[in-house]
């Protein structure tokens, strides 16, 4: 028997979400049924609702930082009890046969990892559905242990912008001490300001909006520098050892180039669509230019583990279900500081409230 289960969806390209009923398969032998508390809202779900990356699945059920709470479990699981809190973040499987997989690095499976929504189960037919909704059931390999003393509503974007940000900070091995840079101030940059800050770096963040300044500085940032000003470059001229670029607008990658040292570093995190790029800042310095993306199961609770540690989590603002559709456009706004978190018990109804408290307090923000 399956599972049925209230959500919101987008039923077409660029429809608005609204309510929408699905069913979530009951657990298998190695699943996890999990009531979920908290579902971040990714920039990314925007684009994806509305097919502007194409090949949308719809109906869609968007959401990939999902905070929850372990309902049931199957007779194979070892890994969870019920009662657990618990996180899913942006794939719910992969081949676990390639390279990429028995590397832990299932973000880059070959065969294609399963995305936690718009996409398919492994069979690939069967469409996934993410976190706007009330449970969902995924293989125990792919749930994420939330630590002791981590804030459950501020957490939730750890999960996507979190753990994009955490990953090639430590991939490139970014050290204590060393001249860091963060290109854009929102929802991913905010979160590699705190990475960086607490590796004890010197954390600059690069904007090119004026009123960002004292929201960086509080954030954790050294410096600030506001690059709508024509001379901006004078000062930060071969000056940094790595860059990380959040921003998903097209923009200039070679003046940020400029401002790496010898041997420095950018990478780019950021799905911005094309825009030219020079040989001169590359070879001029024996500088990268690099990619990167989420990170794998074991990287993502590597990254948990560290906010905890650090009392990292997100600046975020949470709104009943009810408010996605005007929580897109304030997105698109940029009139959020820095991440929307949906409640999702203003999904539930009287009857279908999840018992228990749902945030533990010990973190700060």
């Amino acid at each position: 028997m399956l599972i049925r289960t209230h959500a919101y969806a987008a039923i077409g390209p660029g429809s608005p979400l609204q309510p929408f009923e699905l069913d979530r398969r009951r657990p298998g032998s190695h699943d996890v049924l999990i009531d979920i508390l908290f579902c971040g809202v990714c920039h990314s779900d925007i684009h994806q609702a509305r097919d502007e990356w194409g090949g949308a699945v719809f109906p869609m059920v968007p959401g990939h930082e999902i905070i929850g709470r372990v309902a049931s479990i199957g007779d194979e699981v070892r890994r969870w009890t019920v009662g657990d809190t618990v996180g899913v973040g942006v794939f719910v499987d992969s081949c676990r046969e390639c390279e990429a997989c028995v590397a832990g690095e299932e973000q880059y499976c070959e065969r294609g990892m399963s995305p936690t929504y718009n996409g398919y189960a492994r069979d690939g037919t069967t469409p996934n559905h993410g976190g706007y909704s009330e449970r969902i059931v995924v293989d125990e390999s792919y749930v994420l242990s939330m630590p002791p003393g981590i804030t459950l509503d501020a957490a939730a974007p750890l999960l996507c912008a979190g753990i994009t940000t955490y990953s090639p900070i430590r991939h490139f091995g970014v050290r204590a001490g060393e001249q860091a840079a963060v290109v854009g101030l929102g929802g991913l940059g905010h979160m590699a300001v705190k990475f960086l800050e607490a590796l004890g770096t010197q954390v600059t963040v690069l904007s090119h909006s004026p009123a960002k300044r004292e929201d960086a500085i509080r954030l954790g940032a050294d410096d600030f520098v506001v690059t709508s000003e024509a001379d901006w470059l004078a000062s930060c001229d071969g000056r940094f050892d790595f860059i990380i670029d959040t921003v998903s607008a097209t923009h200039d990658y070679n003046s940020y180039l400029r401002a790496l040292r010898r041997d420095g570093t950018m990478v780019l995190v950021g799905l911005p669509g094309p825009s030219p790029l020079e040989a001169g800042p590359l070879v001029n310095g024996r500088r990268r230019l690099a990619g990167s993306m989420i990170g794998g199961i074991r990287e993502t609770q590597e990254m948990l583990d560290f906010c905890a540690e650090h009392q990292i989590a997100s600046d975020i603002e949470v709104i009943p279900i009810q408010q996605i559709n005007d929580a897109y456009e304030r997105t698109l706004r940029s009139d959020v500081r820095y991440r929307f978190v949906i409640d999702i018990e203003s999904l539930r109804g009287p009857d279908r409230r999840v018992a228990g408290p749902v945030a533990d307090t010990a973190a700060a923000r």
